[in-house]
């Protein structure tokens, strides 16, 4: 009789498997899907996503060893700077004058920072093919979904609170993981699909209500278009544009408030916004070094600290609340994260800046600073282009030669 194979399992690594593969869909599938009708997807799934991926690497350990990859942080300087913005985060609870609910952002950023480190901790040194195939299948089919929606299915949503936010939230999550999706199909050879995913999440955000997921898409798509085109020149401009754009933020309702009234009127809403962040600059300049604490824009605005028709976007809320130490900080990180992200797999590149750019430009049109789906939403992109990036050892073959060498003759 024939020798039986030997067929050990190891229920263990069974387990650790179905565990990841179901975290992984959680984020990559479940996660889009279920953003287009619920605003608080993101923070409700993504922290059962990160804790069955932890549990899967608890109990196979295949992902990279802990130490060297804690050192390869503390001693990277984005991750520094980023720490010194958490850190002035922190001591500015001190001078807000809403210390109760500065305190309650300050631990939602903090959980969303330690859910982001134990999450990029856990993922596997080596990404399967199979895990990774599901973030485009979930890109497409939140996709799908956000055009039915935004063609015919939106009367379903009017009894639902989450309403029109719901629809934008969920559009400004296909306008960011649409490019790890990309990316990870082009890496595979297969840019027939990647046209597909990129076609149907711009479909899905031309019927979108708000205009912002839109937006940020089409400035991902300049970014993606210059650094494919130049991969250095695309590099240095998003990083450039970016951490500019975010440094010298006091100075801009200075340059664009008269080209705003020129094109639109001096009582146009934008202009009006500009007016009131030019006032607050020039009343306290003071203020500018240290800023106002923590949660004192959102709050400010209800008891008439901050005017009601000041801007609501990052760039403002940067500088009001955490001043020249924060906002610098912050600009400085960027700026090497975006050029580590450059030195990254040439295939994945055109793809990273477009997410970076699309981020920011959310930032930008209207999307606070400490939001915790927000924050929750980048912590995702973040993790998925790692995850890509993971995936990236099989992208080439070794070659085996048909013809046996002879050995030289003396």
């Amino acid at each position: 009789m024939p020798r039986s194979a030997n067929t050990t399992v190891d229920p263990a690594l069974d387990a650790a498997a179905l565990l990841r593969r179901m975290g992984f869909f959680g984020l990559f599938v479940a996660l889009p899907v279920a953003a287009q009708v619920s605003r608080r997807a993101a923070v409700v799934l993504a922290p059962i996503a990160v804790v069955l991926l932890i549990t899967a690497s608890a109990i196979d350990r295949r992902q990279r060893a802990v130490q060297p990859s804690l050192r390869r942080l503390l001693t990277a300087p984005s991750f520094l700077a980023g720490l010194l913005v958490v850190f002035w985060c922190g001591l500015s609870l001190v001078w807000t004058p809403f210390p109760g609910q500065a305190s309650e952002r300050f631990g939602n950023l903090i959980a969303t920072v330690v859910m982001t480190l134990l999450a990029y901790l856990s993922l596997p040194d080596r990404m399967r093919s199979a895990n990774l195939y599901l973030l485009p299948l979930g890109v497409g089919a939140a996709s799908v979904v956000a055009i039915l929606i935004g063609l015919g299915g939106a009367a379903m949503l009017q009894g639902n609170p989450d309403g029109d936010s719901a629809l934008e939230r969920g559009g400004v999550v296909l306008a960011l993981l649409v490019w790890p999706a990309v990316a990870w199909l082009r890496s595979r050879r297969r840019d027939t699909e990647s046209l597909v995913v990129a076609v149907l999440a711009a479909g899905a955000l031309l019927t979108a209500p708000g205009k912002t997921p839109l937006f940020a898409l089409a400035i991902g798509a300049l970014a993606f278009a210059l650094t494919n085109w130049r991969l250095s020149l695309g590099v240095k401009v998003t990083a450039l544009g970016a951490a500019g754009l975010l440094a010298i933020a006091p100075l801009l309702p200075f340059l664009a408030r008269p080209v705003g009234a020129a094109l639109f009127g001096p009582v146009a809403p934008g202009v009006l916004a500009l007016k009131a962040w030019q006032k607050l600059v020039t009343s306290e300049p003071l203020r500018l070094i240290t800023g106002h604490g923590l949660e004192t824009a959102a709050r400010g605005r209800i008891f008439g600290i901050v005017p009601a028709n000041a801007p609501t976007t990052m760039l403002f809320e940067f500088w009001y609340e955490l001043g020249i130490v924060g906002a610098f900080a912050a600009a400085f990180a960027l700026h090497r994260a975006v050029q580590r992200a450059g030195r990254d797999a040439t295939a994945l590149v055109p793809c990273a800046m477009a997410a970076f750019a699309a981020a920011f430009a959310v930032g930008c049109v209207g999307v606070g600073l400490t939001v915790v789906w927000w924050l929750t939403t980048l912590a995702l992109t973040i993790l998925t282009f790692v995850a890509v990036e993971r995936g990236q050892f099989r992208h080439s073959r070794p070659k085996v030669g048909l013809i046996p060498r002879l050995p030289a003759r003396n």
